[in-house]
């Protein structure tokens, strides 16, 4: 691409990984994710005790709700945003040629054994290793999950308006799952899943960061990753 650094007697050319558009709408769904695991916690059992008041003022819960439904449609939004770039952003095509590296038996063992501490970083063409791949993959399909039952839930508090045009095109989702008490059951346990990840995702960020750093954590804020291409004689 278009720089070049050089770092302990090794010259290292950066390129573009991730598109503007890709790393703003990554923050927005985590900051979402992350507030939207904390409301719907408050919304289950509302821990959080306001002001007492004569005045029928304190609607904390009201609040709390409010911001749970902005986060949700938010992540609802940027999810399909984020879908349609991996699919046709030009700037994206790195994330679609990781796809391919999971058909390749030998990518995989040598990323295993990487994890394993027994081999070498295998080379990979595009944005991700296989197992990255896959793990977006699943993560792609448990927020599509979290998404539709809580659109199920919504049109269920909020039958007029935006719920009522909902329930006509998402009704068939609750029919499927058995029911509202089933739909409410796999929101939370989905809502787990989204809980056990994000420590995971974290601590795998940081340990490919600091074992391999030629972008890493900041890959993701920059949207630059380094390449290494020839010794620098000193």
């Amino acid at each position: 691409m278009k720089n070049s650094i050089t770092s302990n007697g090794k010259k290292f050319q950066a390129y573009k990984e991730f598109s503007g558009l890709t790393r703003i709408f990554h923050w927005i769904r985590a900051f979402a994710i992350f507030g939207l695991i904390f409301t719907g916690f408050y919304i289950a059992f509302p821990f959080l005790q306001s002001q007492p008041s004569p005045q029928p003022t304190n609607f904390l819960q009201a609040y709390i709700r409010s911001w749970h439904l902005f986060l949700g449609f938010a992540l609802i939004g940027v999810s399909i945003f984020r879908l349609y770039l991996f699919i046709f952003d030009r700037a994206s095509r790195l994330e679609r040629v990781s796809f391919y590296q999971c058909l390749s038996p030998k990518v995989w063992i040598e990323q295993i054994k990487v994890y394993l501490w027994v081999g070498k970083h295998p080379h990979i063409k595009g944005a991700y290793n296989p197992l990255q791949f896959v793990t977006y993959f699943i993560l792609a399909v448990l927020t599509l999950i979290i998404c539709l039952t809580g659109v199920v839930l919504y049109y269920n508090v909020y039958h007029n308006g935006l719920g009522s045009v909902l329930e006509d095109y998402f009704k068939w989702f609750e029919v499927m799952c058995g029911g509202l008490a089933n739909v409410r059951l796999i929101h939370h346990i989905v809502t787990w899943a989204f809980i056990i990840f994000i420590p995971v995702h974290i601590y795998m960020v940081i340990w490919n960061s600091l074992k391999y750093p030629n972008g890493g954590a900041d890959a993701m804020i920059s949207g630059l990753r380094y390449k290494k291409i020839e010794k620098v004689n000193n």
